[in-house]
């Protein structure tokens, strides 16, 4: 009699269960087609010539539309890859002090009990909150005293300072989690404090290559300090180069579709390279936070 009872109740709950998975992978899949579906229009028009852009965006390239004149006017009669090679050395230069600044500090705060650690951590905390923006004026003065104006080296720099706070805040977080005994043991076996920093690494994995992401993409994308701090032809970075074809009268918006869509290349790698280690960074992070 229970047996018969229990089982509507169990069919219920699976219909039930069916019914909010379809609505939940509904509501993904709606979102996702219109986060992907403004990089497919850009990457679709970069084929097509400039009067069938304007006649029909939202069409795919035809024998009669289609045109690689946006590409050869990138590669060809612009700087393009020097953009491309500023913006890589700008980013990798940027992840690579990131990384290494921000690991150690992380490592100290969670590590180290000292006077004013928790006052540290705050401080941390509103430079989350406040943008580097809102200090941009200041920022140039300082990079105009030191000389460092029209160079990678100033924006490198600033990207720096941007990033740290986050990648300190959120890596701290993991770092307090490693158990202590396994430090403590390797203390007992005589390892350095660098060592000791060495082995947690690869234990807060997930944390470093969630921050990683989220700091490139910013530096990548941003065309507010390339504008501001190095707009110099030879240090233009590749958003910045793409505003070269839009000019006053006349936009060869074929070249600026273009240089968007291959500027998309980078990011979309490192998202597939990094992309489990990103979720469960995420994943991980919701619950500790």
């Amino acid at each position: 009699m229970a047996s018969t009872t229990l089982a509507p109740a169990r069919r219920g709950f699976s219909l039930n269960h069916t019914v909010q998975s379809l609505l939940l992978h509904g509501a993904l899949l709606a979102y996702m087609a219109l986060a992907v579906y403004p990089v497919i229009l850009v990457v679709v028009n970069s084929f097509k010539a400039r009067q069938a852009i304007f006649r029909n965006p939202y069409a795919l390239p035809t024998p009669e539309t289609f045109s690689m004149a946006g590409y050869d006017t990138v590669f060809n009669r612009a700087s393009f890859p020097n953009y491309f090679v500023n913006s890589l050395i700008v980013t990798v230069v940027t992840l690579i002090l990131i990384f290494i600044i921000g690991s150690m500090a992380s490592f100290a705060l969670s590590e180290y009990r000292f006077k004013g650690n928790a006052l540290l951590a705050l401080y941390l905390s509103i430079g989350i909150m406040i943008p580097i923006r809102l200090g941009t004026v200041s920022l140039l003065r300082l990079l105009v005293s030191l000389d460092l104006t029209n160079t990678l080296a100033g924006l490198i720099l600033v990207y720096t300072a941007q990033g740290l706070p986050l990648t300190i805040f959120v890596t701290s977080q993991f770092m307090r989690d490693v158990p202590r005994d396994l430090k403590d043991a390797a203390r007992v076996d005589g390892a350095s404090e660098y060592r000791i920093y060495a082995l947690i690494l690869p234990l807060v994995r997930p944390a470093l290559a969630t921050v990683m992401v989220f700091n490139m993409i910013p530096v990548w994308n941003d065309l507010w300090f390339p504008l501001i701090v190095a707009p110099a032809e030879n240090v233009k970075t590749l958003t910045l180069g793409a505003q070269v074809f839009m000019g006053q009268f006349v936009n060869d918006y074929g070249a600026v579709l273009a240089s968007l869509s291959l500027a998309m290349i980078p990011i979309i790698i490192l998202y597939i390279l990094f992309s489990r280690q990103l979720i469960r960074g995420l994943t991980s992070g919701a619950v500790k936070f």
